[in-house]
């Protein structure tokens, strides 16, 4: 079935929720519908339209969680660009590299792992960026923002009835 999204009460996109829970909190009261799909949900009682976007009534506060240490987020990022050569990739032609590699203490944290694509990765081995005569891109860092809704919703894959409500970092035209 279909996933919804949810909104806090102030319009800001908090996560996206399963059909079931967002009937749930429909029923209790705590969100209104923006946008519907064309399917229903029918009970022996009654027959609703199944929501596509929800706001919650009630402003709900969150913590900004850590952002979690993963491939999909040292991809997302680094834009899924190879940090060596510049291209971007898809995440299936990616993988990460060791700056410093770990024969020379060199650990798995967010400071010493760069996306590389498969290519420079084979070519830089398990050397130095000097041994290999490579130059990072840019400095790896943890980031202080959460990938959540970058890594989760594909553009692609996003329902229309979602679009106003997710904000685009797109440069606006003429």
């Amino acid at each position: 079935m279909e996933q919804v999204l949810l909104l806090n009460a102030t319009f800001e996109p908090l996560k996206v929720i399963d059909w079931k829970r967002a009937v749930r909190l429909l029923t209790l009261g705590k969100v209104e519908v923006l946008e519907e799909y064309d399917r229903e949900i029918r009970s022996v009682t009654f027959a609703i339209k199944l929501p596509s976007v929800l706001r919650l009534l009630r402003f709900v506060r969150y913590r900004k969680k850590e952002v979690k240490f993963s491939r999909l987020n040292i991809y997302a990022r680094d834009g899924f660009q190879c940090q060596y050569c510049g291209k971007k990739f898809e995440s299936k032609e990616l993988s990460f590299d060791h700056v410093v590699p770990k024969r020379y203490g060199g650990k798995t944290e967010w400071t010493n792992i760069v996306t590389a694509c498969c290519r420079c990765n084979r070519k830089k081995g398990g050397r130095t960026l000097r041994e290999a005569g490579f130059r990072l891109l840019k400095e790896p860092k943890k980031p202080s923002w959460v990938p959540f809704m970058m890594v989760t919703i594909g553009l692609h894959s996003v329902p229309n009835a979602w679009r106003d409500y997710l904000y685009w970092n797109v440069e606006l035209g003429e």
